[in-house]
């Protein structure tokens, strides 16, 4: 079987890419993998923030339509990037081990969150790391930063910020943990959904290729990927979203842990959750309904059913 997969041009999604398609090689049922390199609105259009063109979304539009039109088998995504609602058709075949799955200061001059001055620039995107972030530093001034890594790297060594906030699985795959001043606990910053997370997308009906994936997938991450996910989408959770979710296994038990904010982070409200790995997403929209009696709907500004 010769397999295509169809990925972003940046540094990290190739990375991604090339990793899967390692994988795959190792495989006695491939004999090849291509992969197909190809350019998305998320990356095309760097002058406007995400939340004002649409979402995370685009950056796998693309992907998807290669393999609906037949140019591609499979996508390989970040899966913090996976809208939780996949399109008709479509479906997440396998995920793999989970990486590094939290966040990280990267600063020039300090070496903690701590240590930033008074009314700090930092350059983050993520409304979810903003509000955590004014949340412990009310006095820090945070403004979208857009590019891939190396692109907002270069913007902090040319002094348009003070510091950075990155996840920290992007700069170690990369090469690039030297960078790290600091990884934030999560009790401080508590993570995207499926933040660290590799998944691999292909058409439903192609199950010869999901019964391949499946020989690949972690076990353990597709649970506490199957709970963090629920969470987000009973939350309808975009980019838009100051939400979090965190799941752990330890001792055959998974533990959840979930906030909703303001994105000034004047309000967090945060519960968690525990039980059988096998019961991951039930647990993950049980805690879901659990953060909406807490006012969930209000902080996100969702309307909920």
């Amino acid at each position: 079987m010769i397999i295509r997969i169809a990925t972003r041009k940046s540094a990290l999604a190739v990375w991604q890419a090339e990793h899967v398609a390692a994988t795959l090689r190792s495989l006695a049922q491939v004999s090849a993998v291509e992969l197909l390199l190809l350019s998305t609105r998320g990356d095309e259009i760097l002058d406007k923030s995400l939340q004002a063109i649409g979402g995370k979304g685009l950056f796998i539009k693309e992907l998807e339509v290669a393999m609906l039109d037949g140019r591609a088998d499979i996508a390989v995504h970040s899966m913090k990037d996976v809208p939780a609602v996949m399109p008709d058709g479509l479906c997440i075949a396998a995920v793999l081990e989970r990486a590094n799955p939290f966040d990280a200061l990267v600063a020039n001059s300090v070496n903690s969150l701590s240590e930033l001055p008074h009314g700090a620039l930092v350059g983050s995107s993520s409304l979810r790391r903003q509000s955590q972030l004014l949340a412990l530093r009310p006095d820090l001034r945070v403004e979208p930063v857009r590019g891939n890594v190396n692109t907002r790297l270069q913007k902090l060594d040319d002094g348009q910020f003070d510091a950075l906030m990155l996840a920290c699985a992007g700069l170690e795959r990369l090469g690039m943990a030297s960078r790290i001043s600091e990884q934030l606990n999560p009790n401080d910053m508590l993570p995207a959904s499926a933040q660290g997370v590799i998944g691999i997308e292909c058409l439903h009906e192609r199950t010869d290729l999901r019964e391949l994936l499946a020989t690949i997938e972690h076990a353990e991450t597709k649970q506490t990927t199957l709970a963090e996910r629920a969470v987000t989408e009973r939350l309808q959770a975009t980019c838009h979203s100051p939400l979090a979710s965190y799941a752990t296994i330890e001792n055959n038990r998974l533990t959840l842990r979930s906030l909703a904010a303001r994105s000034d982070g004047s309000d967090i409200i945060r519960d968690e959750i525990a039980g059988a790995p096998q019961d991951a997403e039930a647990l993950g929209f049980e805690l879901a309904e659990r953060l909406l009696a807490l006012g969930a709907a209000d902080l996100l500004g969702i309307v909920v059913e």
